[in-house]
């Protein structure tokens, strides 16, 4: 994407690519691309197989925006994680069904397979619960996911993902939603045995041999 008709294309084809594989449904979610000093972002409102390149949102940090079409109700979550994290070009905020389950028991998803550590930690941790669309949501995603975490479910909603790409950031949304339904299945089958930290410390360290985990990738 070198031109910003290309990205807004591209906005509209990951927004109905999410749809069609199932992390999120009608209206719900959103995506972004950094931009200039600000961002480009999905529309409020506007199901994914209705959008156009037009309707695409050119939006400041600070909330205000050039067109005639509103951007995602959660603008101030996608610009605060471009505000805090130089590296992120691309964001996905999505619904996926697993992603969701998990998230509504308020827990982490724990090492117990070795491509949580592709999300940056030994764990993809969980942001408290705020409501949806508001600062407070916005500050409580950018504190779980700090500096190193690449997605974090988020309680009782969802589940976000950034990238040096916005494939990237898409390919981090589809790896998670896998091992969240990877993990859900695991524990009615008994207890879950997990990764140690010197386990995944090793992990890590072949991801890095690999070029693993760095902007733009997001293979595991």
């Amino acid at each position: 994407m070198t031109t910003e008709r290309e990205i807004r294309q591209a906005l509209v084809h990951y927004s109905r690519d999410s749809v069609a594989r199932g992390l999120s449904n009608a209206t719900a979610g959103n995506l972004s691309v950094r931009h200039g000093d600000g961002m480009l972002i999905t529309p409020s409102g506007v199901p994914p197989d209705a959008m156009t390149e037009e309707q695409i949102a050119e939006v400041a940090f600070d909330g205000s925006f050039r067109g005639n079409w509103k951007p995602s109700s959660e603008w101030a979550l996608h610009a605060i994680l471009y505000r805090t994290r130089p590296e992120a070009q691309a964001i996905v905020h999505a619904h996926p069904t697993y992603c969701v389950a998990l998230s509504v028991l308020r827990e982490a998803m724990p090492p117990f397979h070795y491509m949580v550590a592709s999300f940056g930690g030994n764990e993809v941790p969980c942001a408290p619960y705020r409501t949806f669309g508001g600062q407070a949501l916005a500050e409580a995603v950018a504190q779980t996911m700090g500096t190193t975490y690449r997605a974090c479910l988020m309680a009782n909603h969802g589940m976000i993902a950034l990238g040096g790409s916005l494939a990237s950031a898409f390919g981090l949304t589809e790896k998670l939603e896998v091992l969240a339904h990877q993990y859900q299945l695991a524990r009615t089958m008994g207890p879950v045995t997990l990764l140690s930290d010197d386990e995944m410390a090793e992990v890590h360290e072949a991801y890095q041999s690999y070029g693993y985990g760095k902007p733009g990738t997001a293979k595991g």
